[in-house]
């Protein structure tokens, strides 16, 4: 592995989070609950982990705020004009696949 520095390491991991919100915000038709299914996260995990990251470097960031940063809008918009009904099929296997935390 190529020797990076502590700062480099942080300025590449900041470059691909952003790119990871970019591409979730591109693609409003993955469903959370799809991602939960096969991943075992989704957007709202990702918000969380951000305001869990924030806290930790002692700042007050409210949850709505986090969400907007993934989301790239208010929740409560993104779910109207994205968000789906889930089938009994995906909510059955929610249930069966959710982490712990979940």
């Amino acid at each position: 592995m190529t020797d990076i520095s502590k700062e480099q390491q942080t300025e590449l991991e900041a470059a691909a989070f952003r790119r990871l919100v970019q591409h979730l915000r591109e693609r409003s038709d993955v469903q959370n609950i799809d991602m939960m299914n096969l991943a075992g996260f989704c957007r709202n995990c990702l918000s969380n982990w951000y305001r869990d990251a924030a806290t930790e470097a002692g700042l007050d960031l409210s949850k709505e705020a986090s969400r907007e940063i993934v989301y790239g809008m208010p929740y409560e918009d993104w779910k109207n004009l994205h968000q789906m009904e889930a089938s009994d099929a995906q909510k059955a296997a929610f249930e069966i696949n959710k982490p712990p935390h979940g």
